[in-house]
């Protein structure tokens, strides 16, 4: 369906980006933080990022 167009250093950076979100929502108590943090988390497994297929940008 879509080309993978996020490489390896956008994975790890997603990733770590998730995984603060995830200390700060348990930190602050707010899971709504937690949830927008399966987004990065499922674009750096997918390896596809749709608004970056939208743009046109590959990493």
């Amino acid at each position: 369906m879509f080309k993978n167009n996020i490489g390896d250093a956008d994975r790890v950076i997603r990733l770590a980006l998730a995984a603060m979100l995830i200390v700060f929502s348990i930190v602050l108590g707010h899971p709504a933080i937690a949830l927008i943090a399966m987004v990065p988390i499922a674009t750096a497994f997918a390896g596809v990022c749709p608004l970056y297929s939208v743009l046109g940008l590959h990493t």
